[in-house]
């Protein structure tokens, strides 16, 4: 059985999303047979590689929305990412373009560790205040987690990736993916937004028992670009 998963690094419900995915995945009879496939969607593909300001700035300007309601609206994220375990630090987060870290999870999908470097991706980004655009650290949560230092010199900023990223856009797009995280599940149960680990366990096992009936979107906590 394949799960394909369609995030962005720069995503907190894709940080969410899928820790419960996987959290349900480890629950699941069946986990050994199922290969993930990770897939690149950037939500803002033309942000400068390092933005000067907060996340706060960066949703006030791009969404054209009023600080105190994106103010709101990062609190919320932080505590659904709280009661999970997860401590998002939004006033210490560096914006960056997120196309070189999915140059590295492409690499990682290649070498089987696709899962602990996106991980690794997301606390860096969301918990670490660590800057997800540079080199350094991309090279460093590689490392960590199997990869070589050359084949991660060679793979950041490969034009073969960015080939990657768009067939993965245009993926999404042929399947009216319009926001992530979005999961696939044996390519006919679709999954879209953070649900719960329950919603997720139960597309696993409807999968498994093959059930196409009970399938469908279900919809909930995503970004959308």
């Amino acid at each position: 059985m394949n799960v394909d998963i369609w995030s962005d690094l720069a995503c907190p419900w894709c940080f969410i999303g899928t820790e419960r995915f996987h959290q349900a995945l480890a629950e699941f009879e069946g986990k050994d047979d199922v290969k993930v496939i990770w897939h690149s969607f950037q939500l803002d593909p033309e942000l400068p590689d390092h933005y000067d300001g907060t996340e706060v700035d960066y949703l006030a300007e791009s969404k054209g929305m009023p600080r105190d309601q994106v103010e709101a609206m990062t609190d919320q994220v932080a505590g659904v990412a709280s009661a999970d375990g997860l401590k998002f630090d939004f006033a210490g987060l560096k914006v960056a373009n997120s196309r070189l870290a999915h140059h590295l999870v492409h690499l990682a999908q290649l070498r089987g560790v696709a899962a602990p470097v996106s991980r690794g991706l997301f606390s860096a980004h969301f918990e670490n205040a660590e800057d997800i655009g540079d080199r350094a650290v991309l090279t460093r949560i590689g490392v960590e987690n199997g990869l070589e230092e050359s084949d991660i010199a060679e793979a950041l900023g490969s034009p073969a990736y960015d080939t990657a990223m768009r067939s993965d856009a245009a993926q999404a797009q042929g399947i009216g993916i319009n926001g992530v995280p979005f999961f696939v599940v044996d390519g006919r149960f679709g999954v879209s937004g953070a649900q719960p680990v329950e919603t997720f366990g139960k597309a696993l096992a409807m999968a498994l028992d093959d059930a196409p009936e009970g399938g469908g979107g279900c919809c909930g906590g995503s970004c959308c670009s």
